[in-house]
């Protein structure tokens, strides 16, 4: 394939963006060569400046569930972009899509909308704070919630890509009352609260981690951490923000069956709008102003484009009763193929998958944290991503970061990409 308007316009972009980029993962840096520019997308597909057509397996990281340009989105969308694009005042839209989010989470009451994934974790640990009066969280080494200062401490995702899990700009004084956890090992997380006792308001966690590919919870892992909260006075938060509405209509908690204080969601609740939002129990959300003193605004916050955007999209996965389980049986038919391909040409590997989330991993050993994430060979990575991108297909240009799965991905598409990575694989 050639990426000769691509090249030209990533040389543009970097006169005049930092990188060239608006998210430092766009850039390819842990991939090399330059990246795709995207001229529109349709259903699985992207449509790149050079006129490749591509099947995606990030789609937008994540919230192309049901596929690029979703008809219910566009013409929401559309339609409500007559009527006026921000008004900074409410709007009985807000009212709406809030009752269904409600209605369609376990255990939540309320919600309030903002504008990103990073927002929605970064308001809800100051809602902890306030709530509980204490300072100190814990979060877990992998684990990213986004680029708030509290949260950038071994991040994950990016971090990782470019070796800087500990981000010059984050002060120490902000650092210190961030405690790092390793995944998937509860005695790591009892010492750390016996060592902090009666200071911790809350554990922040990715019930199933994306961001140094697809890292599900051992058994007993969040159970063990659900009672630690109860027992301490401390709030769980779930980042749902990756599995919200998208592993079950109620998410990691209806899936897991595990209840967090605190939910954050971000991606497929906005439609493939710049959406974020975050949920409770009555008694934390009304801890929130104007209700209570916990501070948190914002002037696009309830934007009507993005409510429009996100009640069609959430509307559409209420009412498709079969959609959660054709996303299970598609994603298990790619990870079937993927194993046979892999295994036929001798591949060292670990594919790990929940759901409509997936990742490869050029390592034998089990992917369980960020130590045996980062074991990956990524030498072998980098071959793959840049072989499959010659064969049509498109993953996260990082080995730390999880696929995504669309409905929109036919047996046909999955077909092909099963015969492309047994093409690559033979390279490799």
């Amino acid at each position: 394939m050639l990426y000769q308007r691509s090249s030209q316009l990533f040389a543009e972009a970097e006169k005049v963006i930092p990188g060239g980029v608006n998210s430092p993962v766009r850039a390819f840096k842990s991939v090399g060569g330059t990246p795709i520019f995207v001229k529109q997308a349709k259903g699985a597909y992207l449509y790149d400046e050079d006129g490749n057509r591509l099947i995606d397996y990030i789609n937008s990281w994540g919230p192309m569930i049901l596929g690029h340009a979703f008809e219910p989105v566009v013409q929401a969308v559309t339609e409500k972009a007559k009527l006026g694009t921000s008004f900074g005042m409410p709007t009985e839209l807000e009212t709406q899509i809030a009752a269904l989010a409600v209605s369609m989470v376990p255990n939540i009451d309320k919600i309030r909308f903002v504008n990103s994934g990073t927002e929605a974790c970064m308001s809800a640990v100051r809602l902890a704070r306030g709530f509980t009066k204490r300072d100190k969280i814990i979060k877990f080494a992998g684990c990213y919630h986004g680029h708030s200062d509290s949260f950038l401490i071994q991040a994950g995702s990016g971090a990782m890509t470019f070796g800087t899990p500990n981000s010059p700009g984050v002060t120490a004084g902000t650092a210190k009352d961030t405690l790092l956890a390793k995944y998937n090992d509860l005695e790591n997380v009892r010492s750390l609260i016996e060592a902090n006792p009666n200071e911790i308001a809350a554990i922040i966690v990715e019930p199933v981690a994306g961001n140094m590919g697809c890292v599900p919870p051992i058994k007993g892992f969040l159970e063990g951490v659900r009672q630690l909260c109860s027992e301490n006075g401390i709030l769980l938060i779930f980042d749902e923000v990756m599995t919200g509405f998208r592993l079950a209509k109620g998410g990691a908690q209806e899936l897991l069956n595990i209840n967090a204080d605190i939910v954050c969601f971000g991606k497929v609740i906005g439609g493939g709008l710049p959406v974020g939002a975050f949920a409770a129990r009555e008694e934390i959300m009304n801890y929130l102003a104007p209700l209570g003193p916990v501070y948190q605004a914002g002037t696009l916050s309830g934007n009507p484009l993005a409510m429009a955007a996100g009640k069609a999209m959430l509307e559409s996965l209420n009412t498709d009763a079969a959609i959660f389980q054709r996303l299970e049986e598609k994603t298990a038919y790619l990870e079937a193929g993927i194993h046979r391909v892999l295994k036929a040409n001798n591949i060292i590997y670990t594919i790990n998958r929940v759901g409509s989330m997936i990742s490869v991993h050029f390592d034998a050993s089990p992917v369980v944290d960020f130590q045996t994430a980062a074991k990956g060979d990524n030498e072998t990575f980098k071959k793959f991503f840049h072989g499959l991108l010659q064969e049509g297909v498109y993953i996260a240009p990082s080995a730390y970061e999880t696929w995504f799965i669309t409905d929109a991905l036919s047996y046909e598409d999955l077909d092909f990409t099963i015969n492309a990575i047994d093409n690559v694989s033979k390279t490799l």
